[in-house]
């Protein structure tokens, strides 16, 4: 009787851990279909940011902006707020702390609260701003020139040229931490080719305005779609862990169903058998 008591108590927790995988599997599902939406939306919204953002690339390039081997760097992390999306995170706070390590003076603005949270117990004197409630949707243009226009304002930031750290998008199931150079217009100006050309002064503050919002525009855009489709991996992964774990835990409750009704037959049996 102890023994059958005993594996009853054994089936009931069977039964319920089995009831919370199930609930567990449906929601991880319904977050991989979500995440596949917004994955297709934040790819629309990356190819226009990278076109635009490359056409930066290849101003500053036929420029052939010089920079010099001691300049001073401005590093920005572009992560986000939110979580369930494998090592994404992660990768730019390796990537970051790396950085940081090889040069201790270089200050630091984090935008998203998962690599701030990171980077903050290492590094909190390096930190100058840090950014929230980026990215919960697709970043806007509106929402990089705010920052830039907050980091460009503060002279008491010293530094020569940006380095932007992002997840570059590879594939729906890839990506690579990467980064994106960005240099201020005063450097851009001494350029053997960009002096063949005339302008007018006022126009230089927009342009280098511009040249910052667009290349963290497209750090943040092109994170943002990669971060998407990590969730989608990491729900899709998560759902079928759940699936295996269910087909265990019902196997192993059918067995220990089974061990009981062995059991009361064998008792049922006996007790015939004595009288």
């Amino acid at each position: 009787a102890l023994g059958q008591t005993r594996n009853m108590a054994t089936l009931k927790e069977i039964q319920n851990r089995l009831k919370s995988v199930t609930n567990i599997s449906k929601i991880t599902a319904s977050m991989k279909m979500i995440a596949s939406t917004k994955t297709t939306r934040a790819q629309r919204a990356m190819n226009v940011a990278r076109q635009y953002g490359q056409v930066s690339n290849d101003f500053i390039k036929q420029a052939d902006v010089k920079v010099s081997d001691d300049a001073k760097e401005l590093l920005i992390t572009a992560s986000s707020d939110k979580g369930l999306c494998g090592g994404i995170h992660s990768s730019l706070s390796r990537y970051s702390r790396r950085y940081l390590n090889e040069h201790p003076e270089a200050p630091l603005v984090v935008v998203g609260d998962k690599a701030k949270v990171q980077l903050q117990r290492l590094f909190p004197q390096n930190i100058k701003y840090s950014f929230n409630q980026i990215g919960s949707t697709i970043p806007t243009f509106d929402e990089s020139s705010a920052i830039s226009s907050i980091i460009l304002s503060d002279k008491s930031i010293e530094y020569d040229n940006t380095k932007l750290v992002y997840n570059k998008f590879v594939s729906a199931i890839a990506f690579e931490t990467s980064e994106i150079e960005n240099y201020p217009i005063n450097q851009v100006i001494e350029a053997p080719n960009f002096k063949a050309y005339e302008y007018q002064e006022e126009v230089l503050e927009n342009l280098n305005e511009f040249l910052f919002a667009n290349s963290l525009h497209w750090a943040l855009v092109e994170g943002h779609a990669a971060e998407m489709a990590a969730k989608r991996t990491a729900m899709e992964n998560a759902t079928k862990n759940a699936g295996d774990m269910i087909q265990r835990l019902t196997l192993q409750y059918n067995r220990g169903r089974q061990t009981v009704i062995t059991n009361e037959l064998i008792e049922i049996i006996t007790g015939a058998s004595a009288l």
